[in-house]
């Protein structure tokens, strides 16, 4: 007899894979939450950046992409999957909530450097050719920002991807195990890949939710220019400006973007667990 768990790396590996499908989606949206323009159409952004940059363009930057789903989703994945293993079934959804709250703190933490790297690399298509800052890839980027822009940098926007990351713990995580237990307990489902596939899909719209308003601040932060903004409140001042829908830009692309990398990273990570997650039940 054995037992199916997930060992500590599988949702790093498991949202590193959907990264490399939901790529182009999660720079349309970090180009349109950039913008200070009202209205950007979706499939006009998507054409300017085909017809000027080619096809490729569309995955700039994922390199950076890759490494903050290896820092941030390792680490928040990592602690999350300790802390249902150490508390077993003691743990109810209210403690599921707390631990993916504080598995997501130091996620986002952890990953906040990789992030600022992938924003910027993400947003250069859309800049002139003059302020570009065309790093070679995600280690060249951190490189070049602690050697010009100083070390505290790596963190610019940290408080925000912190805070943001949270809840998109909560929203995937947390709510993804109770989703999938209730959907089990119903009768109508089967722990098999549909069942993945609804429970992450609604997971996936929490966290879209839960997270956008924070996503703006954040991406803003780490895209702003030395002086543009004084603080987080400045950011939001500026943001306010566009009216309460300037803090949900970009929403379309980042659930059509964070729906579709939840169910991927979801389905993988259940894979990985199916078919690496083995071990001998104690006797």
């Amino acid at each position: 007899m054995a037992n199916r768990q997930s060992y500590w790396y599988f949702g790093g590996l498991a949202s590193a894979g959907a990264a490399c499908c939901t790529h182009p989606l999660d720079l349309i949206k970090v180009q349109l939450q950039t913008s200070q323009e009202k209205k950007v159409s979706i499939v006009r952004l998507t054409g300017h950046i085909v017809k000027n940059q080619g096809i490729t363009a569309l995955y700039n930057g994922i390199s950076a992409s890759l490494l903050r789903q290896l820092t941030y989703s390792t680490t928040r994945f990592g602690i999350y999957e300790a802390g249902k293993q150490s508390f077993g079934s003691d743990l109810g959804f209210l403690g599921k909530v707390a631990l993916a709250g504080s598995a997501g703190a130091a996620g986002g933490f952890v990953g906040t450097p990789a992030d600022l790297v992938n924003v910027r690399m993400q947003n250069d298509v859309k800049l002139p050719m003059e302020q570009r800052r065309n790093y070679k890839h995600a280690i060249d980027g951190l490189w070049r920002i602690y050697s010009q822009e100083g070390f505290t940098k790596l963190f610019s926007g940290g408080s925000t991807a912190t805070s943001r990351a949270v809840f998109m713990t909560i929203g995937q995580l947390s709510f993804y195990d109770q989703v999938k237990a209730l959907l089990l307990n119903s009768g109508y489902f089967k722990d098999n890949m549909f069942l993945h596939f609804t429970a992450s899909s609604i997971a996936g719209g929490i966290a879209t939710c839960m997270t956008q308003p924070l996503d703006v601040i954040k991406t803003r932060a780490m895209n702003a220019k030395p002086g543009e903004y004084n603080g987080v409140l400045d950011i939001v001042r500026h943001t306010a400006k566009l009216g309460p829908l300037g803090f949900f830009k970009g929403y379309v692309p980042a659930f059509v973007r964070l729906g579709p990398h939840t169910v991927l990273t979801f389905i993988f990570l259940e894979q990985l667990r199916i078919n690496f997650g083995f071990f001998p039940e104690a006797k």
